[in-house]
């Protein structure tokens, strides 16, 4: 299970918009959008075969959302 998390804006003191990475809930693990990236790679594999993916919000995306966002990364 994933999760997204937001980047949080010192200036504006906000949350204002998805960070560059997705938390692995089993460990709690920072996993950054980075191509090179092994866990990168196994979290798009798990989510495009059926791991729950969640919004920033804790909402559990559908598979089709979760495919979605899949596809908009590198």
């Amino acid at each position: 299970m994933y999760k997204q998390f937001k980047k949080y804006n010192f200036e504006t003191k906000e949350f204002d918009s998805l960070a560059e990475a997705i938390i692995r809930l089993a460990d709690n693990a920072s996993i950054p959008f980075d191509p090179a990236n092994t866990d990168y790679a196994n979290f798009k594999k798990e989510v495009l075969a059926g791991a729950e993916l969640q919004d920033a919000d804790g909402n559990v995306m559908t598979q089709e959302q979760a495919t979605e966002f899949i596809n908009t990364l590198q």
